[in-house]
């Protein structure tokens, strides 16, 4: 029945693609052509099934692995299952979403935190910085954020691109959630002037740290 089920999504999704779509995200780095609108409509439909979830993230599919992560139960993945599929994650768009929307809402996630935040594959890296992000801001306490900015201070400048982002933006939220820390945040970004130069549409915050941390102080000020 499952296999069947499969198939089915499966078609689905391929009913789905656009061509367009599918060439906009390849400049990304994403393989899918699928609306993500659409996709989330799939998802809502189909509601949770572990077991489809499971079954579309073995067809390796891109669009299928982020219809899994939107159907899946978070909770009911093992911390080695976890760890394998963010190591085969594959594209930007699914590893984004498997950290966002299933690690952080695992009782794994701060095991995983550790083991992949010092990781030689950068990629693995940015989900434990990632996750590191997310304590920041929500739950501090047992973090050595002198520490953490210590690492971002000599490292920042010469990471990859995606931990390179996922440093910066850890960086920012110390300096937006931590006021004794801001100053020196706000330094290090004039300093390495990192993401400096980012084009950023009208009407968004430029994620060059300085900038970012200034204007989210500013906004919870005017609350």
């Amino acid at each position: 029945m499952i296999e069947t089920t499969v198939t089915e999504v499966m078609a689905e999704l391929a009913a789905l693609e656009d061509p367009k779509i599918r060439e906009v995200n390849r400049r990304h780095g994403d393989d899918h052509g699928v609306n993500l609108t659409r996709l989330r409509a799939l998802a809502k439909r189909l509601k949770t099934q572990q077991d489809l979830a499971r079954r579309l993230w073995e067809t390796g599919d891109p669009a299928a692995r982020l219809l899994a992560i939107l159907i899946c139960r978070p909770k009911a993945f093992e911390r080695d299952e976890l760890d394998v599929m963010l190591r085969s994650a594959g594209t930007p768009k699914v590893h984004d979403w498997l950290v966002n929307y299933v690690v952080k809402k695992s009782p794994h996630s701060e095991e995983l935190r550790l083991a992949w935040y010092a990781d030689p594959d950068p990629v693995v890296a940015s989900a434990g910085w990632a996750l590191t992000t997310e304590r920041v801001a929500k739950k501090p306490e047992g973090l050595d954020l002198a520490g953490l900015l210590n690492v971002i201070e000599a490292e920042m400048k010469d990471a990859p691109d995606r931990l390179q982002w996922a440093m910066n933006h850890c960086l920012a939220q110390i300096g937006i959630e931590h006021a004794e820390h801001r100053a020196r945040a706000i330094d290090i970004g004039e300093r390495l002037e990192v993401l400096k130069d980012y084009p950023t549409p009208p009407n968004c915050t430029s994620p060059f740290a300085p900038i970012w941390i200034t204007e989210m102080v500013r906004r919870q000020h005017d609350k």
